[in-house]
């Protein structure tokens, strides 16, 4: 099975958004460089970003999250978020009244329940958690194999943390890879077992 990987972008104070639930200037580096991220042409970042991302994101097969980021996206009009093949969200409600059932969406009652569907659908393929309460909760857990956090430059002081309500002590490994883009510092750590 591919790895279970904890992602998101996050101020230099730990949040991945202030306390309205806005990301302010967490994703500037998305549109701070020169080189097309996808193929909207929107997201265009420094090089240094891309081949980092690009190669990441390529790797991702399911992409896991929790109801609220599912309701704050309008699930993405039913259609996976960055070439992604499968969401898997996590709830205690029902989907959505009129979701398209065809929708590559899968709503589970469980974290457990939640990275073991994910595995399946993902193969060798990396699942990616987004960062948060599920993601804290999934670490917490003992289920998470790498953490991925894009730190942008600046301090929320107070918000929705990166791991979410968790309050145990969870050792990772030392970064093996620090990237410095345009407004954002790519880090990445293996959790320690």
């Amino acid at each position: 099975m591919g790895k279970v990987v904890m992602y998101g972008s996050m101020s230099v104070d730990g949040f991945i958004a202030d306390e309205i639930d806005q990301p302010g200037p967490l994703f500037d580096w998305l549109t701070s460089g020169d080189i097309p991220l996808d193929e909207s042409g929107v997201l265009k970042v420094a090089q240094s970003s891309y081949d980092y991302t690009r190669a990441y994101w390529d790797q991702i097969g399911v992409t896991i999250v929790g109801r609220h980021v599912f309701d704050m996206t309008d699930g993405w009009d039913g259609v996976p978020p960055s070439g992604v093949e499968h969401v898997v969200v996590v709830t205690h409600r029902p989907r959505p009244a009129g979701w398209d059932p065809e929708a590559p969406f899968h709503f589970v009652d469980g974290i457990e329940a939640a990275v073991s569907m994910a595995q399946k659908l993902a193969g060798e393929r990396i699942v990616e958690i987004a960062a948060g309460e599920v993601g804290g909760q999934i670490l917490a857990a003992g289920l998470v194999d790498e953490v991925r956090m894009d730190v942008a430059p600046v301090v929320f002081g107070s918000g929705k943390r990166y791991f979410g309500s968790v309050h145990a002590q969870h050792l990772l490994d030392d970064p093996d890879v620090v990237i410095q883009g345009n407004r954002v510092l790519h880090l990445r750590y293996r959790v320690r077992r």
